[in-house]
């Protein structure tokens, strides 16, 4: 992958913490690499996203929210020793395979804080042939910028309210 100013100094989410992530962890427990926690069928979700087939989800480690009462805790924070590193190209392979398998659609489950990596995957699939709607699926914790850059990648926008001010 080539070096992404965005996670030189990562503004990936409105946290921006602005660490070099090729060099640490930011406050999200990444660095560069996108790391799995599952992929396969979904039934869990509201039911016009799982349908009858399944949403074909993607849940990704790490957060850029910690919330207290966090009910994927174990993915979310506690993923050091269940999770599966995976490049640009292998992720593009895996949404691919999940149509494939009849998912209604690609569901990215907390993906606010690998958005420079998860771009290039979803331009590498849409241009190899993903045709099922792609849902992302966050905490809500998302900057306006980085939802504008998702424009024309995905079709549903599923976020979940956490906190109110």
């Amino acid at each position: 992958m080539a070096i992404d100013p965005q996670l030189q100094s990562c503004v990936s989410c409105p946290r921006r913490c602005r660490v070099n992530r090729y060099k640490k962890i930011g406050f999200c427990g990444l660095g560069v690499e996108i790391l799995i926690s599952h992929i396969g069928l979904h039934h869990g979700e509201e039911p016009p996203i799982s349908g009858s087939r399944g949403s074909g989800a993607i849940f990704f480690s790490g957060c850029n929210l910690r919330c207290i009462f966090c009910q994927n805790f174990q993915i979310s924070q506690a993923f050091q020793r269940r999770n599966r590193p995976v490049g640009i190209q292998e992720l593009m392979g895996e949404m691919l395979h999940l149509e494939e398998m009849g998912a209604h659609n690609i569901n990215l489950v907390s993906p606010s804080h690998i958005l420079p990596q998860l771009t290039a995957a979803l331009s590498l699939a849409k241009s190899s042939g993903l045709t099922i709607p792609v849902v992302y699926n966050s905490n809500g914790y998302d900057s306006v910028t980085a939802l504008k850059g998702m424009r024309g990648l995905v079709d549903i926008y599923l976020p979940d309210i956490k906190y109110l001010d």
